[in-house]
């Protein structure tokens, strides 16, 4: 797999969880906090995949 193979991965990846964080708290099934810290954690594991590209 190539490194735009991974970058394009790890985008698919975070979309699909931004996604899913968003409608589990439009749900009411987590808090404002937990959601914000989902995506913080996908945030950061796509600025991982980005930074291996480098």
């Amino acid at each position: 797999m190539s490194d735009t193979d991974d970058l394009e991965a790890a985008v698919e990846t975070f979309l699909s969880e931004a996604d899913s964080a968003y409608e589990e708290y439009d749900r009411g099934y987590t808090d404002a906090d937990a959601t914000l810290r989902r995506l913080e954690t996908a945030i950061e594991q796509l600025r991982t995949a980005e930074a291996a590209t480098e």
